[in-house]
């Protein structure tokens, strides 16, 4: 099983947070792990979020971001290519998505080739598009 995850449930991945045990599980179940690479630079901006909301220390933002990067090499990362942003505006348009979210459901769509695909994602705007794209959600 490939599992899509947004940068929403990627976080989860490295900061204990609701919904972090659930990101975890399908992480185990799943044979590769997917993501657009987009999601590399807005962990970047989540950790640094959290730093300074006082979710984290300093300490943990540099081993957090360390892990992650750690762990990039180990992902299924689809490119911005012209193929993705086409795709990503079309369902813009249809959905009334943000630019990031666009993004990441259209690289989602296109792996679906691959095999199936369950989508990983905590904004409820981008949960029902992909839905109602037809992919399988995250339970």
């Amino acid at each position: 099983m490939i599992f899509y995850l947004d940068t929403s449930a990627m976080v989860k991945l490295y900061i204990d947070e609701e919904h972090s045990e659930r990101v975890k599980n399908w992480v185990r179940r799943s044979d590769i792990i997917v993501s657009s690479d987009v999601s590399y630079a807005e962990m970047a901006s989540a950790l640094t979020r959290a730093f300074k909301e006082g979710r984290i220390s300093e300490g943990d933002l540099d081993s957090l971001w360390n892990a992650f990067v750690e762990d990039w090499n180990c992902y299924t990362v689809v490119e911005v290519s012209r193929e993705v942003l086409d795709l990503a505006a079309e369902l813009i348009f249809r959905h009334g998505l943000r630019v990031f979210d666009g993004i990441h459901l259209a690289s989602a769509l296109i792996v679906t080739g691959e095999g199936e695909v369950v989508f990983g994602a905590f904004d409820q705007r981008l949960i029902k598009a992909a839905e109602k794209e037809g992919l399988k959600l995250m339970e």
